[in-house]
């Protein structure tokens, strides 16, 4: 009708918790791999690899400049991170390898977010996060992935992949940019059950001081 405005439409999941259920590396790589090593190809696995390996936030992700990565040092600046807060997190060797064929591709575009629109005109554009998560579903089931993959779940596998390689906590909980350790303790409950048990099960036994063990019964 003319001159109605179109009613806020709110999302059907907005507000709703999911389990923490990262996916596994082989699934990671599996929707890497399908999408492709076209240029919108290289730019979904660009995200992919900073939500993984760096253990950004989407909105985070989707604010990266170019001139917020300084790959000889393996940082990524965070201008603005949840609740305003600035920090530099780190990213491995691999994820860097990954992220380079779209960096170069990326050159030729105007100057602008690192993850942006290609095609005109609107190229140079940001990025939805809307988009990005379609896109994620779409290529997820296309590579027979039958769990939940969004942008958070990567966090979550990047929280989990380094408290199973013994990175303190609070070494995490500032690469995640959380306000305390309570989150991030959140985070780690996607650590399979099977290797908690299997990590318990196989501690040492008690050592029982000597001493102790010559007093006599009562």
């Amino acid at each position: 009708m003319k001159g109605s405005k179109t009613p806020h439409r709110t999302p059907a999941n907005k507000g709703r918790r999911y389990p923490a259920d990262p996916p596994r590396v082989e699934e990671i790589v599996a929707v890497m791999r399908e999408a492709g090593s076209r240029p919108h190809g290289l730019r979904t696995r660009g995200v992919i690899v900073i939500l993984w390996r760096a253990g950004l936030r989407i909105a985070e992700a989707l604010a990266l400049t170019e001139s917020d990565l300084e790959p000889a040092q393996g940082a990524v600046l965070v201008r603005q991170g949840k609740g305003g807060r600035r920090r530099v997190v780190g990213m491995d060797e691999w994820g860097w390898e990954q992220l380079r064929p779209w960096l170069e591709f990326r050159r030729a575009l105007p100057v602008g977010p690192l993850f942006c629109a290609i095609n005109p005109p609107a190229t140079g554009a940001p990025c939805t996060s809307a988009a990005i998560r379609s896109r994620f579903r779409q290529l997820a089931e296309q590579a027979g992935v039958r769990r939940r993959f969004a942008p958070h779940q990567l966090r979550h596998a990047h929280a989990v992949e380094m408290a199973r390689e013994g990175v303190p906590l609070n070494v995490i909980q500032r690469q995640l940019g959380h306000a305390n350790l309570g989150v991030t303790s959140v985070y780690l409950q996607g650590i399979d059950t099977a290797e908690i048990v299997e990590t318990v099960r196989a501690r040492r036994g008690p050592v029982i001081p000597a001493a102790a063990a010559l007093l006599p019964r009562r």
